[in-house]
């Protein structure tokens, strides 16, 4: 059995009702505004560095190593290809066909070993890509079910649409990230292997191009800056629309008997409107940025040629150095000039890095908080008698502005005993309920109950899986040796023999279980669920308010006798006839804990 404290600290218990946050302008919220290059940088290392360290880090490191090697072959060739050029149009100038058909067969040659080192270049960086992202949704998944840190975020301020972050946000870091670091490292190898050809040629011309080069970084960088917070803007814009889309698609049938599709429609159009108007904002910054970059490439075409030509007219070079050092000009000034030629996708990739950095972040600050509370709150408990206590606990409402709903609530459930919690909406019922199912850690106060394996949740509205309908009896864990009998037992049990009916006696069909069975229906697969699996302790939050009485008494009392000790959240006063006891809470905070009549 858990004995857990709960934390001083008050805490956000409940979380945002629709977890979407729509900001005005195109300044980031809060808890990106803080994040400077350097956490950019830091949360950048993090995520890298965990791939290369975890049970994948041979392949991958296989797999970087063959990219290493194919890059410095690519800048190889690079160079040949230079001077098979130069000495192709030195002999083409010169008008000297054996020299001609020499110099093609060499640079017909070079393109031959290009080829192939090309292709096999970029398959194994897509390898390497997809091997990344795959790892790298597969950690954020199993650290997103870690501890339900996917139920806290719910109400997270600084965390908005975190499914797009694990899908999309990562999809892209894996693929971009390791694009731009070949495109580093390749400008690195470039600028190593091209610079001492420029130098050869004119040590003027070397000067010139980093001047230039500089200039049009710093100037790049105080045009486009803007872009990298208005396309983090538009990852969480896009996110929003994209979930106002799935929320219609998944609350249907309720907008349907609303006649709610023109509020809908309206909500979905606002969701657009502010994407397509911060795209406006991007496609104005890009355009500005268009100006400089366009000018800049255009003008890097002129400049060598500017030094290199009075040279070949003095007769002080062949007319094959011209092209030489215009192309390696091109190439050098490529290398240097990053961030001017790659700014547009450079600026949406730092956004993703955040967004992605952020949620990192957010996981890992919950994954602390969690082994802090195991290891400051948490031991076992002898008494095996005792299932439930709680000693002056205290749960309150989320926000800066907390009040009171429980004040320090205190109460024991013994083994087989169960409780009835009663009151007016809005006195923390379910607020109790969840605290004591370990959903919530706020308030302060004691509270002893059993293993989160012992525990089980019935919530109002029970979650249909999709699978067949051996697999909703199941849920959420496939429980071995269970037989087909065992099965249509417990369905009968429920009353819900009907259900064989409409799948023709076969558990393994599958259908739309949340439209197929009505809410009253969903609610007695639940109790099949619990009859099923017969925990220690079970968790009811008005589990049977679609029931007619019939069949919620006839559930309760098969509670009551399968030995499942339970607390209950109702309103109906029926329910206190399968109680043991009866805790009624009021507005005020206060409460009053008595023996069912």
């Amino acid at each position: 059995m858990a004995r857990q404290q709960s934390p001083a600290k008050e805490a956000e218990l409940e979380p945002y009702a629709d977890g979407i946050a729509l900001p005005e302008g195109n300044d980031l919220g809060p808890a990106e505004s803080a994040a400077t290059f350097q956490t950019t940088m830091r949360q950048f290392w993090r995520i890298t560095k965990a791939l290369f360290a975890s049970e994948r880090r041979h392949k991958a490191r296989g797999y970087l190593l063959t990219l290493l090697v194919l890059s410095l072959a690519v800048g190889a060739v690079q160079v040949l290809m230079s001077y098979a050029g130069r000495d192709f149009f030195t002999a083409i100038s010169k008008k000297d066909a054996q020299a001609y058909w020499r110099a093609l067969a060499w640079y017909l040659g070079t393109f031959a070993l290009a080829v192939p080192i090309g292709v096999y270049y970029r398959w194994m960086e897509e390898r390497l890509a997809l091997l990344w992202r795959e790892w790298l949704a597969q950690h954020l998944i199993k650290r997103y079910f870690n501890n339900r840190a996917y139920y806290r975020l719910r109400g997270s301020p600084s965390i908005d649409n975190p499914d797009q972050r694990i899908s999309e946000d990562a999809r892209n870091f894996s693929i971009s990230s390791l694009s731009f670091m070949l495109i580093a490292l390749n400008s690195l190898v470039t600028l190593i292997a091209f610079i001492s050809v420029l130098w050869a040629i004119s040590s003027t011309l070397v000067g010139l191009l980093f001047v230039y080069a500089a200039a049009g970084t710093s100037i790049s960088i105080l045009i486009g800056r803007r872009l990298v917070g208005l396309h983090f803007h538009q990852y969480q814009k896009e996110a929003n629309f994209r979930y106002g889309l799935v929320r219609v698609r998944d609350n249907a049938e309720s907008i349907a008997f609303y006649r709610g599709e023109k509020r809908e429609h309206l909500d979905l159009v606002k969701r657009l409107s502010a994407a397509v108007l911060n795209w406006r904002a991007v496609i104005l910054w890009n355009r500005n940025l268009g100006f400089f970059a366009n000018s800049y490439n255009y003008a890097a075409l002129v400049l060598p040629v500017l030094i290199v030509a009075p040279m070949f007219m003095q007769g002080a070079i062949e007319f094959g150095v011209v092209t030489q050092a215009a192309g390696a000009f091109a190439q050098v000034l490529a290398a240097v000039s990053l961030i001017i030629t790659q700014f547009g996708g450079l600026s949406d990739y730092l956004a993703g890095v955040q967004r992605l950095g952020s949620l990192w972040d957010c996981l890992d600050e919950h994954d602390a908080e969690e082994e802090r509370i195991a290891r400051e709150s948490t031991q076992q408990v002898d008494d095996d008698s005792r299932i439930v206590k709680l000693d002056k606990l205290t749960v309150r409402t989320p926000g800066l502005e907390a009040h009171i709903l429980v004040n320090e609530l205190s109460f024991v459930i013994k083994r087989r005993q169960s409780l009835l919690i009663m009151g007016a909406s809005g006195t923390g019922k379910s607020s109790v309920l969840r605290t004591i199912a370990g959903l919530w850690y706020g308030g302060s106060g004691l509270l002893e109950r059993p293993a989160l394996n012992d525990l089980m949740f019935l919530p109002q509205r029970p979650y249909m899986v999709e699978g067949s309908l051996r697999d909703q009896l199941l849920y959420p864990h496939p429980l071995h040796g269970v037989s087909d009998d065992e099965l249509r037992t417990a369905v009968e049990q429920v009353n819900l023999a009907d259900v064989f009916v409409r799948v023709e006696g076969d558990l393994e069909r599958v259908l739309d279980w949340t439209n197929v069975l009505s809410l009253g229906e969903q609610q007695r697969i639940a109790f099949a669920r619990l009859f099923l699996r017969l925990p220690k302790f079970a968790f009811l939050d008005e589990a049977t308010s679609a029931l007619d009485e019939a069949n919620q008494d006839h559930l309760y009392a098969l509670l009551k006798n399968s030995g499942v000790g339970f607390i209950s959240v109702g309103h109906r006063t029926s329910l206190t006839q399968y109680h043991d006891r009866l805790l009624v809470l009021d507005r005020s905070g206060s409460w009053e804990l008595k023996d069912s009549a």
